[in-house]
C-alpha cells in the first residue's frame, strides 16, 4: 500500500469508528515529505493535519485563496517546483474543500467587495474572473490544477501529483485524481535507464599541427572579431554513425475540465458620463 492509499483508507476509517485507525510514516519514508496545496480557508488550520496523519515535520503546506494553479509556471507552480527541488518533496497534493467561498462569489460581488475597501472597478483587471481565478465547482477546480501540475515543465515525472477532497464538516477525504496511474503511465513510457555503459575507447592520436589558434596575443583586443571566428577547424570525422536522440517520455493524457463559467456582464473602459449643469 502507498502513502495516500494508507491516508485515505486510515480517514475513512477513522470517521466509521475505528480508534485503531491512523499512519505509521515510518512505512513510507520514500514518499515523505508531501508537499500540499490548499486553501486558506481557516477551517482547515486544524482539520487538514488530523485528517492526513501526517506529522508537520513531514508535510510542506502551500496556501492560496482556492487553491488555484493559473498556469504551468504561475507563482504558485513556481512554489510548487521548489518545494519538491529544495525541500525534497516526494509526492504533491492539490486538496480543495466543501463550501469554499472563493467559488461562491459572482464578479459583481467581488468587484462590490473590493468598492468597499476603496478600490474602484477601473483600478482592477480588465478580465476579473481570469486574474482572481473564481470558479463553480470544488471538484473541477482541483482538477484543473492537477491537470497544470501534472503538465507544468518544472514538475518531474517522478513525483505523483494527486487530486484530494476534504469535507469541512466531517473531514472525509475523497480522492480525485490518483496520481499514482499517472506514474505508471510515465514508467512505461520512459527509456531503459538501467543498461550498463561500455567500455571508455581511447582517442586516437592526437596531430597537433592540425590544431588551429587564433593569432591573438594575451592581452591584446581582437579588432576584427569576424576574423578569428572565420577560423573553423572542420569537424572531427568518426568512423560510428551519430547516436539518435533518447525519446523523451510522454505526459499522460489531460483530464477533462467543464468549460469556465463566463462572466454576465463585461466591463469596459470609457470616458465617464457627466451630467451637464442646469
Amino acid at each position: 500500500m502507498r502513502l495516500f492509499e494508507a491516508i485515505i483508507e486510515a480517514n475513512h476509517r477513522a470517521l466509521e469508528g475505528d480508534a485503531s485507525a491512523g499512519l505509521h510514516p515510518a512505512d513510507f519514508g520514500t514518499e515523505l515529505p508531501m508537499v500540499a496545496l490548499t486553501c486558506i480557508d481557516v477551517r482547515l488550520n486544524r482539520l487538514l493535519p488530523q485528517a492526513l496523519g501526517v506529522a508537520e515535520e513531514q508535510f510542506i503546506w502551500l496556501r492560496n485563496a482556492g487553491n488555484i494553479i493559473t498556469g504551468p509556471l504561475s507563482s504558485t507552480m513556481r512554489s510548487l517546483a521548489l518545494a519538491c527541488a529544495l525541500k525534497g518533496g516526494q509526492s504533491v497534493a492539490i486538496i480543495g474543500h466543501t463550501d469554499c467561498q472563493v467559488g461562491k462569489f459572482t464578479t459583481m460581488q467581488l468587484i462590490d467587495c473590493f468598492r468597499a475597501l476603496g478600490i474602484q472597478r477601473e483600478r482592477l483587471p480588465e478580465n476579473v474572473n481570469e486574474y482572481f481565478g473564481t470558479f463553480a465547482s470544488e471538484r473541477a477546480n482541483v482538477i484543473k490544477a492537477v491537470d497544470l501540475a501534472r503538465h507544468s515543465p518544472v514538475i518531474s515525472p517522478r513525483i505523483a501529483v494527486h487530486g484530494l477532497m476534504v469535507d469541512t464538516a466531517s473531514g472525509r477525504l475523497d480522492w480525485l485524481v490518483n496520481g499514482y496511474r499517472d506514474l505508471e503511465i510515465l514508467g512505461a513510457q520512459m527509456p531503459d535507464r538501467g543498461a550498463q555503459p561500455g567500455p571508455i575507447r581511447p582517442f586516437g592520436a592526437l596531430d597537433v599541427s592540425a590544431l588551429k589558434f587564433p593569432e591573438v596575443k594575451i592581452g591584446r583586443t581582437v579588432s576584427n572579431l569576424g576574423d578569428w571566428a572565420g577560423h573553423k577547424s572542420e569537424p572531427a570525422e568518426t568512423s560510428e554513425p551519430p547516436k539518435a536522440p533518447e525519446p523523451q517520455p510522454q505526459l499522460p493524457p489531460r483530464i477533462p475540465v467543464p468549460p469556465p463559467i463566463k462572466p454576465g456582464l463585461q466591463f469596459h473602459k470609457g470616458p465617464r458620463y457627466v451630467r451637464p449643469k442646469a
